[in-house]
């Protein structure tokens, strides 16, 4: 079994205290802290390693050269890739899904073809779907979300035709937790020949990925949420794809030939990369997925299942709570609202209690209104989480409702 109290000392930002209380955080969701690994990964690079990669011929910059690609290796394992040439550096899932939308989408999407999202998506797997259909005449599709969190698999097979050019999913929803059956669904897009881009952004956390045996076309995530640096992310993407799909950006490091006649580009990974990369932050997310590794996803599995069942006991012990959603499967994350009560409001409080959580509407506003809600409170859990946390948490909420009694 893990011991969350033992995993806690191993992150320096959790041990302080916030408004003279004891930190507990519940905002892992959002942006996750970092093991002391992690941080000292990257104060490595800058005391000892750094100088660019793969444009210099001394010392230090052939050592960070061979540190960098032995961090796109150490996370090509880490999700299973085929080859770390899949395994495309960018600043977050954000650029990523940006780099698929402007690439792909030139490449592959034109008028009338349909692209399918869900309603449950973060903003960042919305807005580049629209700005790719404005451009080109493509048309956005939609998958409903059931009254309980999860997505309408009915509706989803009828979207699918030979109209549909692809499929952009998340993995788990940030804003309720639902855990969406994406092995399912790639299956049913591939039976239709489309392809499916996941936003793994929370999922990658909380469970082994293996793209492989999702058979996901792309995958994205960010190293912020997956306790290392912030602006520093992954697009996994088969070889097939990658090679025929055009550089996303322009400028150094992804060319082979420059002239003012024609340019020709470097091979995938470098095409996509363009630029000097986040040196740091790469050491810095490959030591977090030795850190995750090291903990090991069964022993993660079962303590935040074990606290999601304890968290959502204990919330329900909070008069007029709510607890928004009861999808099939549900990460470790609760959305919640108490009537009478603004999020913000309640968002504050807690803080004055050493409790931080995130609230508002979470990048999720298409499900917000689904719900007929403008903001919720969101609990999410991670390894250093424990039952005390929750306990502190449910202490606050009452202390809350005590307030706007009065």
């Amino acid at each position: 079994m893990l011991d969350a109290k033992a995993i806690k000392k191993d992150f320096p930002a959790l041990n302080q205290q916030v408004h003279g209380k004891d930190l507990v955080y519940l905002d892992s969701a959002a942006s996750a802290q970092k093991p002391q690994a992690v941080i000292d990964a990257i104060v490595e690079v800058y005391r000892k390693d750094y100088s660019n990669v793969h444009r210099g011929v001394h010392t230090l910059s052939e050592r960070a050269t061979r540190h960098f690609e032995a961090a796109r290796e150490t996370i090509s394992r880490f999700i299973g890739a085929q080859d770390s040439r899949e395994i495309i550096f960018v600043r977050g899932t954000t650029e990523a899904i940006n780099l698929v939308a402007h690439s792909y989408g030139r490449h592959c999407i034109k008028k009338d073809d349909e692209i399918i999202i869900s309603e449950m998506e973060h903003h960042s797997n919305i807005i580049p779907w629209q700005l790719l259909c404005e451009q080109t005449g493509a048309i956005l599709r939609i998958i409903p979300v059931t009254n309980s969190g999860d997505l309408d698999e009915t509706a989803f097979k009828k979207l699918c035709s030979s109209r549909t050019k692809l499929l952009a999913i998340t993995h788990v929803s940030n804003a309720i937790g639902t855990i969406n059956p994406i092995k399912a669904l790639i299956a049913e897009a591939h039976r239709h020949n489309i392809p499916v881009l996941i936003d793994g952004a929370q999922g990658i956390m909380h469970q082994r990925v293996d793209v492989q045996d999702l058979d996901c076309d792309f995958y994205a995530f960010s190293g912020h949420k997956l306790y290392g640096p912030t602006g520093i992310g992954v697009l996994y993407g088969k070889t097939k794809w990658l090679e025929a799909m055009p550089p996303y950006q322009g400028g150094g490091e992804m060319i082979n030939q420059v002239s003012f006649e024609k340019t020709t580009y470097a091979n995938i990974p470098h095409k996509f990369e363009a630029g000097t990369p986040d040196i740091a932050s790469v050491a810095g997310l490959s030591a977090a997925c030795n850190y995750i590794q090291q903990v090991g996803f069964e022993a993660i599995h079962q303590h935040e299942n074990a606290l999601l069942h304890y968290a959502t006991e204990a919330l329900m012990t909070v008069p007029e709570l709510r607890i928004i959603g009861n999808p099939t499967e549900r990460a470790p994350l609760l959305s919640f609202t108490v009537e009478h009560i603004h999020a913000h409001d309640l968002g504050t409080i807690l803080d004055h209690a050493g409790v931080a959580i995130r609230t508002g509407h979470h990048c999720a506003m298409p499900l917000m209104k689904r719900y007929g809600l403008a903001a919720t409170a969101r609990a999410s859990l991670a390894i250093y989480n424990t039952q005390h946390d929750i306990d502190v948490l449910v202490e606050g909420l009452h202390k809350a409702r005590g307030i706007f009694k009065r």
